[in-house]
């Protein structure tokens, strides 16, 4: 049992001095047998080899970033259309049992090609395809193209006429439609 003495106020007590871990091992670093200029240019060596090292580490893991990100961007493109492939998939195989059938009746052909209408419709609305039917809508040249104007009586600049439908991906324009737009009449 260690005996204890109170300390008076306002005296500190100091900690044993307690042996270094190289001291008590017997072990000295080079940097620590030199003094002087010698011990700082071992001790910046030593830092610059560090440095240098972790450096390099953070170079590859750079390097492997970039190109483990190029093959994801190149299997994104390769695959980009798979989503869209296995959504018409089944409208080809309406189409070709259209086509096998024998002896089907004009009804027949009509209502299946109907059929096979909506599930392309439903193919297109899964992927982000919309059809632009601007119909007595106000010509819009982002989303139309005007073939011809005819004089008309009303307001000007309205879609008369839809020639072919255009057709945009995510709001964004593949195809505009073809539309003939309406003008103010010759005075």
């Amino acid at each position: 049992m260690q005996d204890t003495q109170p300390t008076p106020p306002g005296q500190a007590t100091e900690p044993a001095a307690e042996p270094t871990a190289t001291a008590a091992s017997g072990l000295e670093t080079p940097a620590e047998r030199l003094v002087g200029p010698d011990a700082l240019l071992l001790a910046a060596e030593q830092k610059v080899a560090e440095l240098n090292d972790a450096w390099l580490r953070a170079k590859a893991e750079t390097e492997n970033l970039r190109r483990r990100a190029q093959e994801d961007i190149a299997r994104a493109h390769k695959y980009a259309a798979e989503k869209f492939a296995a959504e018409m998939l089944p409208v080809k195989d309406s189409l070709e049992a259209a086509l096998a059938a024998e002896g089907a009746s004009a009804e027949n052909l009509r209502n299946g090609v109907e059929l096979t209408l909506k599930q392309l419709v439903t193919a297109f609305e899964k992927s982000g395809l919309t059809e632009l039917n601007p119909l007595g809508e106000k010509f819009d040249p982002n989303l139309h193209q005007a073939i011809s104007t005819v004089a008309a009586e009303g307001e000007a600049n309205r879609v008369l006429q839809v020639l072919q439908k255009g057709y945009a991906l995510n709001e964004r324009v593949l195809r505009p439609a073809l539309v003939i737009v309406s003008r103010v009449p010759d005075a």
